[in-house]
């Protein structure tokens, strides 16, 4: 209960610097360096990282699941559920060389958000169109 006490706390005294600072917009001219307000706040950029990561992950998911379709049709049985899955996997570790490929930063307190961001809907959307389009190529008319 504490911690989420502290939580309403918190973004109740943002929600206040956010006001003030608009207010203060408002009334002063903002190209007169004295009367600048002392909240500078800026937007989050770590937002930004992390829905750029998402959708270069669900694009990739998306391509993969067709990718395996048409790779491993001559594959049978067993193996190939095992050589999708290391398509899976290698395909998401792509993902976090793109990343930084592409500069995607995240705060050095959220170095873990490079692997963890969109990693169970790039699961689901990699199996979902491998699954429609198997389905899709085999199905009879």
């Amino acid at each position: 209960m504490i911690a989420n006490d502290f939580k309403l706390v918190y973004c109740d005294e943002i929600r206040l610097m956010i006001k003030h600072t608009k207010k203060n917009n408002k009334k002063n001219n903002e190209n007169n360096p004295e009367n600048k307000n002392h909240y500078n706040i800026e937007p989050d950029t770590g937002k930004n990282s992390h829905t750029k990561l998402f959708w270069v992950r669900v694009c990739m998911a998306a391509i993969g699941g067709i990718m395996a379709t048409l790779l491993f049709e001559s594959v049978e049985g067993e193996e190939r559920r095992w050589a999708s899955i290391l398509l899976l996997i290698s395909i998401f570790i792509t993902s976090i060389g793109l990343a930084k490929l592409l500069k995607i930063q995240f705060h050095k307190s959220e170095k873990k958000k490079i692997i963890t961001t969109g990693m169970g809907s790039y699961v689901f959307i990699y199996l979902f169109m491998w699954i429609l389009t198997y389905t899709l190529s085999h199905a009879k008319m």
